[in-house]
């Protein structure tokens, strides 16, 4: 894959008070913690291209039986451009979709 561990986060910063570790090429992507139990505190996240996405990407989730975990929306705390949205699925696993672009 050609990732490299890119950032490290340990106890007293995580929500779990495990440790993360994020792997990407350039920025982090690809993030794995080791104190969860399966669904509890398990994020995945997909970039995408535009905030049209993100938008269909929480009504799909939804429709599909997705529960509603932040709808579409620019996430000041994470960056100016950072425009996500939050599903959890079934099993409470957090799905995330996140456009980087300002609009």
């Amino acid at each position: 894959l050609g990732i490299a561990a890119m950032a490290e986060f340990g106890g007293g910063d995580t929500e779990s008070g495990g440790s993360v570790v994020g792997f990407g090429k350039g920025q982090p992507f690809f993030w794995i913690g080791d104190n969860e139990t399966v669904g509890q505190g398990t994020h995945i996240a997909f970039a995408v291209e535009s905030r049209a996405e993100v938008q269909a990407f929480h009504a799909a989730a939804l429709a599909a039986g997705g529960t509603d975990n932040g709808p579409p929306g620019i996430r000041a705390h994470y960056g100016p451009d950072y425009y996500a949205a939050f599903v959890c699925d079934p099993d409470g696993i957090n799905v995330e979709a996140v456009c980087h672009r300002p609009e």
